[in-house]
């Protein structure tokens, strides 16, 4: 693994942890978190969630996915903030539908997050040429 890479996943790593700490403690009826320790482990768990099971997830609901115009990637997004919460000790999910609306919270604030302190990973580049 590059070393590029490595900073790359720790930079989202650490921003997915604040994400969840910073949702729990702003909303701790969606999502519950006994300490900062325990939002790291979340995080971690997170994003390995998010890159292993979640492709395979999205690969097998694509019907779904297509039929609903996308929107059933936020369903998704939840059943992985729901795992999260069985699988780390700590992290307290009361329900699916506390679920979705936390991983639907959490996604914008790590968004806003990445957009601010990341700019050279914008994907959208924009570019007009004027000619004279």
């Amino acid at each position: 693994m590059k070393q590029g890479a490595v900073i790359k996943f720790i930079a989202r790593w650490v921003v997915a942890t604040i994400s969840i700490y910073a949702i729990a403690w702003l909303f701790p009826g969606i999502i519950q978190i006994d300490d900062f320790s325990t939002a790291i482990w979340a995080g971690l768990a997170l994003g390995f969630l998010n890159a292993i099971v979640r492709p395979i997830l999205i690969v097998f609901t694509l019907p779904a996915t297509i039929l609903t115009l996308g929107l059933f990637i936020l369903v998704i997004n939840a059943l992985m903030l729901y795992l999260v919460g069985a699988l780390v000790a700590g992290v307290h999910v009361t329900s699916f539908g506390s679920a979705f609306l936390g991983a639907l919270l959490i996604s914008i604030l790590s968004s806003v997050i990445h957009f601010v302190l990341f700019p050279e990973e914008r994907r959208l580049h924009v570019q007009i040429k004027r000619n004279l």
